[in-house]
């Protein structure tokens, strides 16, 4: 048996993706931020102070993408790295002024977002998408 492309879950979830990062990306920029930083920026406005070893583990990101992407939170102000005094390997990632201030102004855009991705879906609908999204992951993992 063949399955059409239209078939194949993977490629739909892949396009949908697709689509809420490219609209996420066109509402950050205002802000300066990719979705990709944001998704570290909701971290530390959540938790700052995380291990860079954190960050990684929590957006399923290897080091060196993690990395990538603090040296331009850095570049913009908005993170500054400490290393620990206690293990030079350890880098924890601190918010900086600016950077705590930019949270007033893009978790409102996030929150609409959301309410926009989700009009017209329960919370028991999300939950069904939540739980089989899981599914897929631990599939694959």
């Amino acid at each position: 048996m063949n399955i059409a492309l239209k078939d194949y879950i993977s490629i739909f979830i892949h396009q949908t993706d697709l689509k809420i990062t490219g609209c996420v990306k066109e509402r950050l920029a205002p802000f300066n931020l990719a979705p990709e930083q944001n998704l570290i920026m909701m971290l530390l406005w959540a938790r700052d102070g995380l291990a860079q070893q954190e960050l990684s583990d929590r957006l399923e990101k290897d080091k060196t993408n993690i990395t990538r992407m603090l040296s331009s939170l850095e570049k913009k102000g908005f993170v500054k790295r400490v290393m620990e005094t206690c293990d030079r390997r350890s880098i924890r990632i601190f918010l900086t002024d600016e950077g705590k201030a930019l949270e007033s102004d893009v978790i409102p855009v996030t929150e609409e977002f959301h309410r926009t991705v989700t009009a017209g879906i329960s919370e028991e609908e999300l939950a069904e998408v939540r739980r089989i999204l899981i599914k897929m992951h631990k599939n694959i993992s």
